[in-house]
């Protein structure tokens, strides 16, 4: 696998979009279905997950694209600026002007929010979906419903706070991308998706509860979910059984469509 960080790595190319705003990606032709990673929240295309499905999918000939979110990587945008809605938009402008025909959707964390959102806007051409430690509705249920009053005081006062994060700096929270995602929240209903599913989760996750993946997959109109509880697994999933367990997951539903 080529380091994305290296000076013989490719740029990425950019896709314009309608308000000034560019987003990065990096894509590859190849046999149909393709494949679209979904990142994480402040998560980049150049994490280790998004490179292993994109060499899975070259090794195979499948088509692929991987992205960076408006206010993410190498994308422009201002991150405390973004919302919900605009990075479901942004992975939807990927799908009509980037892929062609159907697509397989590959959402990590956030990313599985966010591809549960896409798939809603274009379900005629997702295939299917492929969920790891998704985290659909976080903005409600982990974060709003699980901050204190200081933290809520900061929101009405500045518009945002900056929640601790292990995986780097804080994480800057907004007011308004918590109010922006009650437009999007999606586990209060049934979900009317009928493509399948194949849900990966850790039980031992300390950012998403695994039972969100269950939720997730019982709101699911489609037939044919699955949930893979992984019971020593935390948040990443990104030790090579990890990568190993994602791929295969990923190659046995785009077998099922050949």
């Amino acid at each position: 696998m080529s380091d994305p960080n290296s000076p013989s790595a490719p740029a990425p190319q950019v896709l314009e979009r309608g308000d000034g705003e560019r987003l990065a990606y990096h894509r590859a032709a190849g046999q149909l279905p393709g494949v679209v990673y979904l990142g994480g929240f402040m998560s980049d295309m150049t994490g280790t997950k998004a490179l292993a499905v994109e060499a899975f999918c070259r090794e195979r000939g499948q088509a692929f694209v991987r992205f960076d979110y408006f206010g993410h990587g190498a994308s422009t945008g201002m991150f405390t600026a973004a919302t919900i809605g605009r990075w479901a938009e942004d992975a939807v402008a990927v799908l009509d002007e980037l892929t062609e025909g159907p697509q397989v959707l590959v959402g990590s964390s956030m990313g599985g929010w966010i591809m549960v959102l896409a798939a809603l806007a274009r379900r005629e051409r997702v295939a299917g979906l492929v969920g790891l430690a998704c985290a659909p509705d976080f903005t409600e249920e982990l974060v709003w419903n699980r901050i204190g009053p200081e933290e809520k005081a900061a929101l009405a006062r500045d518009g945002v706070y900056y929640e601790p994060s292990e995986y780097g700096g804080p994480s800057p929270i907004t007011l308004g991308l918590i109010e922006e995602g009650r437009a999007h929240l999606v586990l209060g209903a049934p979900i009317a998706l009928t493509c399948p599913a194949r849900l990966i989760h850790g039980m031992k996750d300390p950012d998403v509860p695994y039972e969100t993946s269950v939720r997730l997959a019982r709101r699911l109109n489609s037939v044919d979910v699955t949930v893979t509880l992984v019971k020593q697994g935390g948040h990443r999933l990104s030790e090579p059984e990890d990568l190993a367990r994602l791929c295969a997951t990923v190659g046995a539903l785009l077998d099922d469509f050949s």
